[in-house]
This record gives C-alpha cells, structure tokens and sequence, in this order.
C-alpha cells in the first residue's frame, strides 16, 4: 500500500507545474483586463475573456490547493509504514475535528481515497485545459 500512496503523491506533485501554467495564463488575463486602463481601446469581448480566464483560474487554485494539500499527505502516509493504520485514524480524526471531513468518510479505503485524490488533479487539469481553450478562442476573435 505504501508504494501506492508514493506513487499518488507523485502524481499529486504534478499539480504544482499545472498551477503555474494556469497563475501565467491569468495574470495574462489581468495584463489585457487592464490595458483599457493604459490607453488602449476597450474592447467588451476581450474583457470577457479575461473574466472567463480569471474566473476559471480561481477556479484551478482551488483544485490545486486541494491537490497540493493531499499530496503532502500521502507522501506522510506513504512514510509511516507500519503506523499506516493509526495514521489514518489520527488523521481523519484531525479532518473531522476541524470539520474538513463527515465522519461517514472516515471509514474509506486507501484504494478509494488515492481515485479521489487523483479526481480532484483532473479536475484542476481539466480547469487548466479550459483556460486554454478560451485563450485560443480569444485569438480567434481577436484576429477575426
């Protein structure tokens, strides 16, 4: 099970090159939201994109802070071996006690606990792909 979790928090990490790329798209956003400011014209669909992007990067934020957060906490659990069993109960005693789980979680198994993590990196690669793909359709209409 320890190769497991490793091999989850691995993949977890990932999430960090994918918030970067996503925080680069939206200061771009926050760059031409505000070249109106500085002299050039304004333009309503431009500001639509940068709202779509900024609103889609916070989005990703989210998703990666939760990514990143489970991704130190596998690679915790990844380490304690034996203390597997009680680390998992120290934790979502923890969870709970700072009402960040229901106690009906708790009793989830390892190999359903590393699909969720894993569905929330999806979820932050999915908002990622999204910022693309309305930065690609605002260069299309911008050159249009």
């Amino acid at each position: 099970m320890q190769a497991d979790l490793l091999l989850v928090a691995v993949l977890l990490r990932r999430g960090r090159s994918l918030d970067h790329c996503s925080a680069a798209l939206s200061l771009v956003a926050v760059l031409f939201g505000l070249a109106p400011w500085l002299g050039a014209p304004a333009s309503p669909a431009l500001a639509l994109i940068c709202g779509a992007l900024l609103i889609t990067g916070l989005a990703e934020k989210y998703w990666a802070l939760r990514v990143a957060l489970d991704a130190e906490l596998f690679q915790r659990l990844a380490e304690a071996g034996e203390k597997l069993d009680d680390q998992t109960h120290a934790l979502d005693q923890a969870l709970q006690n700072l009402g960040l789980q229901n106690a009906q979680q708790g009793s989830r198994t390892w190999h359903v606990r590393c699909h969720g993590a894993l569905r929330l990196l999806r979820k932050q690669a999915l908002c990622l792909l999204l910022q693309i793909v309305i930065v690609i359709l605002g260069i299309f209409i911008a050159l249009a």
